[in-house]
């Protein structure tokens, strides 16, 4: 323990070079576990050629990717930065396990979504269809897109149906515009890593993307938890 400036004791793990380090800690062990999760389909990502008859399986191998990312979201909320209670990888699995059924039932949906979108739009030239029809192909994919992050921190952070899950998401994305802009410099922010380096540089920079997407996301989180929670 050390002193305060008010004279009182000041409890070890409350300076702020504490907190800094337990802050550290617990985005170390939250990119690790998020690693670790989403290895399956990491290993499957890297390993395919970027060809268009590869997107079916390029949206199975992100499949993993939704539970982890949601146990992280979870663990980044809830951790408090205090050297004498670090428990991430505890906040971790069991975040994991309760919001799991929850968490595909709006991720695997979405990702079927842009599979077909994906699909559709590789395709256009061979199944003879105009190319304006692009257009709004893409607009649908961004929609959906944007509904299913909100879901996923929505269905990360609190215990409602699922249809209730999308109706507050797609809500959310005309009430809150600053939430999807932020949500749309995250996704071309991951698009260019993508682009310039990798799916495996990308993973390693999982942490701080999970950490954005909740800061961004803070405006939606506090108007839910004021409206429609206890």
């Amino acid at each position: 323990m050390s002193a305060s400036p008010a004279g009182g004791l000041r409890e070890f793990g409350d300076g702020p070079l504490s907190r800094a380090a337990a802050t550290v800690h617990i985005l170390l062990v939250v990119e690790l576990l998020l690693l670790v999760s989403m290895l399956p389909g990491l290993a499957v990502l890297v390993l395919l050629e970027r060809d268009s008859s590869n997107l079916p399986l390029v949206a199975a191998a992100a499949l993993p990717v939704g539970p982890a990312v949601s146990a992280a979201l979870y663990t980044l909320r809830h951790q408090r930065p205090d050297l004498t209670d670090l428990r991430p990888a505890a906040a971790f699995r069991r975040a994991y396990r309760a919001n799991l059924p929850g968490v595909l039932r709006v991720w695997a949906p979405t990702l079927l979504w842009l599979a077909v979108i994906a699909v559709n739009l590789a395709n256009l030239p061979a199944a003879a269809v105009p190319g304006w029809w692009a257009v709004p192909l893409v607009v649908v994919g961004a929609g959906v897109v944007l509904v299913g992050l909100n879901a996923l921190v929505i269905v990360s952070l609190f215990t409602f149906r699922t249809r209730d899950v999308l109706r507050l998401a797609v809500y959310y994305v005309a009430c809150k515009p600053g939430v999807t802009f932020g949500n749309v410099v995250l996704l071309a922010a991951a698009a260019g890593v993508t682009a310039v380096f990798s799916e495996a540089v990308l993973a390693l920079l999982a942490v701080l993307l999970v950490l954005a997407l909740l800061r961004v996301g803070g405006p939606m989180i506090d108007d839910i938890r004021a409206e429609f929670t206890a």
